[in-house]
Order: C-alpha cells, then structure tokens, then sequence
C-alpha cells in the first residue's frame, strides 16, 4: 500500500505520528510549516524523528512533488491531524499547498482521503464544509475516541482513534479492543 500522511497545525501531533508507526508500506508525508512547530510543543518529538518514519518526505510548499499530479499512483491519503482551515480549503477547491493540491488530486481521481479534525467546537460553517467533502465521498472523522476499550492512558485514546482510521482501509493493526 502506498500511503500518504499529511499533518496540519492542529493540536493532535500524535495522530499523525501513530498512523505512520501503524501504517505498513510505502509511507509518504508532508508536514505544513505550523505542524512542525506544533509537534515539539505537544510532544517531546522533533519533525526530524517523524520524519525518519516515512520513506518520502515532500515539503509542503513543493508543488512539483509526485504527490501532487493525478497520474502519480498511491492508495490513501490521511490528514492527521487536519484543521477546519485544511478543511474549507479542500471544500473550496483552494489547492495552495501540497497537503491542499494532494487531497484535491484524491477526490479528482476517487482516491481514499480521510481527514482526521481536530476542532471543536464547530461553527455551521466548518460543518457545510465538512458536509460538502462528504458528499464527495471524504472521510470526516473527529478525534473522538471511544470508552467501551477502557483506554488508561493518553496513548490507548491516540490507538483508539487511530485504530478507526486504519479500519477505513481495511487495515486490522489489532491496536484497541473492538466493540463486543
């Protein structure tokens, strides 16, 4: 599998960082330039550190990325964490960045794109954004973890909500207790 992995500035570093643990494959990912500020301040993580876990890592102001054209092959694309501005760009056609241009290629080609947001509360503008995508067949998914799992810890909610992205592709990393 072939996996994108975009990170915005939203609070959640560690989203986007479980899922490159998790994910098994070719691994390619972006960081915005807020997101890297973002991460040292969650976490005791260094964008260098995330970036030893991918095996292609694209500046998001390159726009001559292979990520960035249709005819480049991969098979999902998430945003972990993705802020509701990543969102109303992505809803409005905004392709100003490569995270924005590659999301935009994943809904022209029918590709899988998950975006995990990070903000609450939400305005009705974040939601007919988010209503809009959709629609389109993108996958909103709020950093809402589940409690049946009894998670103990900060990172058994991070592998509960990481664990529901992964299950958006098929993929069974046994990483929280399901349901029954």
């Amino acid at each position: 599998m072939i996996s994108v992995v975009a990170m915005t500035g939203a609070s959640g570093s560690m989203y986007g960082v479980r899922l490159l643990q998790e994910l098994e494959g070719e691994k390619h990912l972006v960081m915005s330039e807020t997101a890297k500020q973002v991460l040292p301040a969650e976490t005791d993580i260094q964008p260098e550190t995330v970036y030893s876990m991918a095996s292609h890592v694209h500046e998001d102001s390159d726009m001559f990325s292979p990520i960035a054209s249709g005819s480049f092959r991969f098979d999902v694309m998430f945003i972990a964490p993705c802020t509701e501005s990543t969102v109303a760009k992505i809803a409005n056609g905004i392709a100003d960045t490569l995270i924005t241009r590659a999301a935009a290629v994943c809904i022209k080609e029918g590709r899988k794109l998950i975006l995990l947001v990070r903000e609450t509360p939400k305005s009705a503008i974040m939601l007919e954004n988010e209503l809009k995508l959709a629609r389109l067949g993108v996958v909103i998914m709020d950093a809402n973890p589940g409690f049946y799992p009894r998670p103990r810890s900060v990172d058994d909610v991070i592998d509960i909500v990481v664990g529901r992205c992964l299950d958006q592709v098929g993929i069974d990393r046994r990483i929280y207790n399901r349901w029954g």
